[in-house]
């Protein structure tokens, strides 16, 4: 039994308030009292007779404006050249375009784009054929219920002729058995008979029982089956030879032989419980993820996946049945084949992982601030936090420069402060934002002898994309040439604003050399911690943010990790981005092992099950199952994600790409580095060296030394292999060796680019240039028998040579490019003559040089190619 349908569940299908609908079932005189009644068939096709009614003025008057429309065929032809030597072939390819222009309606003021007529003329197609789709079904079922019941009537009325034949057939056997053999045989009239015909004359009961067949031709091919076992009932009930008992006996095992297909038509036709077909399409919700393949999309749509592959094909979409799409073009596609599209909810561990953090709430303490210590590369960052943290990290950094993010906890006599110090290098541009998000103060160093350089501003810009409070640290006062006043004023420029000048920026001036003015930026910083008033929950599962990851040969995966809330203890299960595991130790910035950290402190962490990104987040649980649930369906996602994107599978890209690759070279890279920050700083710089003319592609890189697998990929891409603070291992170096790789080790992120920027400028080779040495203006032409044309020249600008080729010019125009025949000097013939000086010229081969003329001499030179 259906559903009722009530005016509530009505509206929700029609996507129209309760309100509404119960007004327009009024105007259309039906009168509810509230939207729980239930609406029958009737009543929703009057209302929608009524509708139609309604609004057909409007369509009609929209009819009669309808703008015009003008389409357009476009057709492009190119040629493809596939494959090379014997087998080389040329393709046409045709690219047809058809383009539709619709002329704007007054009364929307906006243009009807191509794309939307063209989904509103699919849509009206689509309506158009499940209209008659429908009514053809509603015609079949009409037929055949007609069919059915003609059926049914001449069963009924071979039923009726069956009981008469038998009681025909009883009687002749009493007679037979009475011996009245000659009494007529009593058979009433036939219904098929019309009136006024005569009766059938007596026959012998078997004639009179065969008779029956003559009716087999008047019923449908349904009642063949049924008339043939009365036909056999009847030629048994008519032999004499044999008993009441025996003939009883053979009629009933005759009846019971019918075949297995005919009992199961007469049982449905008895139960009315056959197959019928569907009088309309099946609709189904389909619930897609953020990516799915086309095979499981048509496993969903219950359609072969080479409908779906045609269908997208149509749409401008080239994929394969095994390869993955997003959750939009799946949405399309899906909608174009008439289903509807359900968001799949497919974080199911990532729901309980958050379900697990909300239980672990607590009350709220102080904490100490996180300070960032960012600026200019040399500006005296980390000499900043040396003096601070009395050590000497600089001289231990390549080339006395930050290349890795470092984390401290520094217990002042003002109190706890936790620093983070970042790149200054145009390179770390993602380090540094990643800082400044992690951060509650952010200290800017300005070099007061330097001023405000560009990382200078990129650091503010960091500052304020986060909304982070900002204290300028004005570095290096001890020097002669420092000017405080300078660094305020250009950063007035980036709307950074001193105390001194009106504004809300603490602007500090010391010496990070001679330790002046250190503890006032102390002073400083814990003023603006205790105005943000920063706290968090001590105790209870941790959870905070990867500052750092490397891979350490003798201990595996170490992540540096800031605690942002709870307590982060040894032997905790945690899920980290898409690796897990359990903290097997923590380490403090000294080295030293500790047996917990709260919020605020930064450690190394030991256990994990891979390294993991700079940037992740990390969430303590409660047990292994639930953090290797979580990290192994992100990194599902992110795989899937990765291939999406990584696809290019529409056409228009594969044929830009096609025409962007001519004449494009490409350098392959492997970067390796000791930390991931580093790789994804390298990365990025590499990458952005790329020109038209070549294309630097990172095919590879990791965090760890060169392995095997690293040698392999370069040795099969032809790729250089970059080592940054890392280096080959046995087996590396000897497929590096076998194979003729190109290796290069590096500390200083400087001298990478630079070296990349050389054997960038070693492929692309060298090209050819003219340059101009000198100009000579023709004077006067004399006509010689021996030389021909000679003109009487002054050098005005640079050196004519007598070995280099040349240009006629006539009014800034080139009419002739050769060589010189003859060079003279006062009758005699010499190499080169200089600016200011007069000569005559032979022309070979040209002799309508005028007074007027430039002759300008100029020599080709190989030049090397560069980025």
């Amino acid at each position: 039994m259906s559903q009722q349908t009530t005016i509530r569940k009505l509206a929700e299908l029609v996507n129209t308030p309760v309100e509404k609908l119960l007004e327009q079932l009024a105007e259309a005189g039906m009168t509810f009292s509230g939207p729980d009644q239930v609406v029958t068939s009737i009543e929703k096709v009057k209302l929608l007779g009524f509708l139609k009614r309604s609004h057909g003025k409007a369509e009609a008057a929209e009819a009669v404006e309808a703008p015009k429309k003008i389409t357009l065929n476009r057709s492009r032809k190119e040629e493809l050249t596939v494959g090379g030597g014997k087998n080389k072939a040329t393709v046409d390819v045709v690219v047809r375009k058809k383009v539709t222009l619709v002329k704007p309606t007054e009364k929307s003021g906006e243009p009807v784009t191509d794309e939307r007529a063209e989904i509103l003329r699919k849509l009206e197609e689509s309506r158009a054929r499940n209209t008659a789709e429908q009514q053809r079904l509603a015609e079949t079922d009409r037929r055949r219920a007609e069919e059915a019941d003609r059926l049914r009537q001449e069963a009924e009325e071979a039923a009726r002729r069956k009981a008469e034949e038998e009681a025909q057939a009883k009687l002749a056997d009493a007679s037979a058995v009475a011996g009245d053999e000659d009494a007529p045989v009593r058979k009433p009239a036939a219904h098929g008979h019309g009136h006024g015909h005569p009766k059938p004359a007596p026959a012998r009961p078997a004639e009179a029982a065969r008779g029956a067949p003559a009716h087999k031709n008047r019923g449908s091919h349904a009642m063949v089956t049924t008339v043939e076992d009365d036909d056999r009932t009847n030629r048994f009930a008519g032999q004499m030879h044999l008993s009441a008992s025996d003939r009883a006996r053979r009629t009933t095992s005759t009846r019971g032989k019918a075949r297995p297909q005919q009992r199961r038509q007469a049982e449905q036709s008895r139960s009315g419980s056959g197959f019928t077909r569907p009088l309309a399409p099946i609709v189904r919700e389909v619930a897609i993820g953020e990516t799915i393949t086309v095979a499981d999309l048509a496993q969903k749509l219950a359609l072969k996946g080479g409908d779906v592959v045609k269908a997208l094909f149509k749409m401008g979409v080239m994929a394969t049945i095994n390869q993955s799409i997003d959750h939009d073009t799946a949405a399309l596609v899906t909608e174009e084949l008439g289903h509807t599209v359900v968001k799949a909810s497919e974080n199911t561990a990532e729901d309980a992982l958050l379900a697990h953090v909300e239980e672990a709430q607590g009350d709220k303490a102080p904490r100490p601030p996180v300070v960032t210590i960012m600026g200019h590369v040399d500006h005296g960052k980390t000499s900043l936090l040396d003096y601070i943290r009395r050590t000497r990290v600089a001289s231990g950094e390549a080339g006395g420069i930050t290349q890795h993010i470092g984390a401290y906890h520094v217990e002042t006599p003002k109190g706890v402060v936790s620093f983070l110090d970042t790149p200054g290098h145009a390179a770390f541009t993602q380090m540094r934002a990643r800082g400044a998000k992690l951060t509650d103060i952010v200290v800017l160093v300005v070099a007061a002898d330097d001023g405000v350089m560009p990382q200078t501003k990129e650091a503010v810009q960091h500052a304020k994309a986060a909304k982070v409070p900002l204290i300028v640290a004005i570095n290096k006062i001890d020097k002669s040439d420092a000017d405080p006043l300078r660094v305020k004023n250009e950063l007035l420029a980036e709307q950074v604003v001193a105390e001194d000048f009106g504004g809300d920026t603490q602007m500090v001036e010391l010496s990070a050399k001679t330790g002046q003015g250190v503890d006032d930026l102390l002073d400083s910083i814990l003023l603006q911690a205790e105005v943000l008033d920063l706290q968090a929950v001590p105790t209870g599962r941790a959870t905070g943010v990867v500052i750092e990851s490397s891979l350490d040969k003798g201990r595996g995966p170490v992540a540096t990790v800031l605690v942002q809330q709870g307590e982060l203890k040894k032997g905790d299960y945690l899920v980290c981005g898409v690796q897990y595991g359990r903290v097997r130790a923590l380490f403090d910035e000294t080295g030293s092992q500790v047996n917990s950290a709260g919020p605020s402190i930064p450690v190394q962490v030991l256990g994990l099950s891979g390294v993991p990104d700079s940037g992740d987040d990390f969430v303590v649980v409660e047990d292994e199952r639930l953090a290797k649930d979580v990290a192994q369906q992100r990194d599902a996602k992110r795989r899937e994600s990765r291939l999406v994107a990584q696809a290019g599978n529409r056409m228009e890209d594969i044929m830009s790409q096609m025409g962007e690759g001519a004449g494009q070279q490409t350098l392959n890279l492997v970067v390796k580095a000791d930390v991931h920050g580093s790789v994804q700083a390298l990365r990025e710089a590499l990458t952005g060296l790329s020109t038209d003319a070549i294309r630097i592609n990172v095919i590879g890189g990791g965090v760890g030394g060169i392995t095997e697998s690293d040698a392999t990929l370069a040795a099969t891409s032809k790729a250089t292999i970059i080592g940054f603070n890392v280096r080959a291992d046995a087996s590396a170096r000897k497929v590096i060796e076998g194979n003729g790789v190109d290796l290069r080790y590096f500390s200083i992120i400087y001298d990478v680019i630079d070296q990349v920027k050389q054997v960038a400028s070693g492929i692309l080779g060298k090209e050819i240039r003219e340059e101009i040495i000198g100009t000579a203006e023709v004077r006067d032409v004399f006509r010689s028998s021996k030389f021909g044309a000679v003109a009487g020249c002054m050098v005005v600008e640079g050196v004519v040579k007598r070995h280099k080729p040349i240009r006629v010019l006539r009014d800034n125009t080139v009419i002739f490019e050769g060589e010189l025949e003859s060079l003279r000097r006062f009758k005699e013939n010499v190499d080169e003559v200089r600016n200011g000086t007069e000569c005559g010229i032979g022309v070979k081969a040209y002799n309508d040089i005028k007074a007027g003329d430039q002759i300008e001499c100029f020599e080709r030179i190989e030049v090397q190619r560069t980025l």
